[in-house]
């Protein structure tokens, strides 16, 4: 909303400032990591009193999470949505259509998670609903975010795939775009949901993701860069970086109850979203690839369990000690902390690879 200020710097032109998009993402920081400091612990307090014992915790994952985490409160995605909302609104340009397409992903995966949770709390039971019901309706929403950005963008980039470290290789996937961009957004969502495990694990590589995919978005959105480093331009998408950056003043307030012991769990009211939201911005942007550079600790993480569950039912043997990654190294003696932190730089260092792709062609 604060975008409309602009209009009126014909009378004050200091509000012309409103026009610019790292203004408003810095804006955007600010005010979704204070929304999250100041109202962060009248949620926590609330999840407590309504859930009681808190998140299930997994019979049949590391014994000690029986001991450290049983009654921490989960939903605690409820935070970071919450002044992601709130910090977009206020600062991205309101009539940028992918700002609500991206924004209505994330809130529907978010939704879908926060009904997974529900179930668990209430329930007291490690298993939500049911598995296929939950990716039909994950695949539902991202087909229908898939075919609106069709209909938006430019043929025949908007149903093309691009390819990283090569100059204009462009291949148009038609109308099986909306399959390919669902199993990203999709996938990016259940990749992050499982590696959120460990306390901090999931939301610091979200942030570096998100922040990534900001400096991406601005650029792909800005003509003259986007020509500069031989990338596709796609008008609009530098707004996203509001949105990426409102997620990283949210992570940042989450991270600091979220982080070793934590005080509330993201859970999949957060971690589902976020997923989605990193996917359906990797889609805007024509870097489906670069997010799998860039978010390759989720890619591991979800590679561990498939293979682990491919292996156990051909084989009866498991690869890993147990699934996903990040618990396979619990077995092997490694702290909680030194798990989070050496994600960390894994994800710092990929991130970098990553962002390498918009120069090294």
């Amino acid at each position: 909303m604060l975008y409309w200020l602009a209009d009126l710097s014909d009378v004050f032109s200091a509000l012309n400032v409103f026009r610019y998009i790292t203004f408003r993402a810095a804006g955007a920081i600010v005010t979704a990591a204070l929304f999250v400091f100041l109202f962060g612990p009248t949620i926590i307090r609330l999840l407590r009193v309504k859930q009681g014992k808190g998140q299930p915790i997994r019979a049949d994952g590391p014994k000690s999470h029986l001991l450290t985490k049983v009654g921490t409160p989960t939903m605690g995605g409820l935070m970071i949505l919450s002044g992601l909302v709130v910090s977009t609104v206020l600062w991205a340009n309101p009539a940028n259509p992918y700002v609500w397409i991206v924004l209505g992903v994330t809130l529907g995966f978010g939704l879908i998670g926060f009904y997974d949770d529900y179930l668990k709390v209430t329930k007291q039971t490690h298993a939500g609903f049911s598995g296929k019901t939950r990716l039909a309706l994950e695949t539902l929403i991202a087909v229908m975010a898939c075919f609106a950005l069709a209909m938006l963008g430019r043929a025949p980039l908007t149903t093309s795939l691009a390819f990283p470290f090569v100059k204009d290789m462009v291949v148009d996937l038609g109308w099986f775009f909306l399959a390919f961009g669902a199993f990203i957004i999709v996938g990016a969502g259940n990749a992050v949901n499982l590696t959120d495990g460990l306390d901090g694990l999931a939301i610091v590589p979200v942030m570096i993701a998100a922040a990534s995919f900001g400096g991406i978005s601005w650029v792909v959105g800005n003509a003259v860069f986007a020509d500069y480093l031989q990338l596709n331009f796609v008008a609009g998408a530098g707004e996203l970086a509001v949105l990426c950056a409102a997620i990283l003043g949210a992570g940042l307030g989450f991270l600091w109850f979220n982080a070793p012991p934590a005080s509330v769990f993201m859970g999949d009211t957060g971690s589902l979203a976020l997923g989605g939201l990193l996917g359906s911005i990797a889609v805007v942007t024509k870097h489906e690839v670069v997010l799998g550079i860039i978010g390759g600790l989720f890619v591991l993480e979800a590679v561990s369990v498939i293979v682990q569950v491919v292996s156990f039912k051909l084989t009866g043997k498991r690869v890993f000690k147990m699934a996903p990654l990040h618990h396979h190294f619990e077995q092997l003696g490694w702290t909680e902390p030194q798990i989070v932190i050496r994600f960390w730089i894994i994800s710092v260092v990929l991130a970098l690879a990553g962002l390498s792709t918009l120069k090294l062609r």
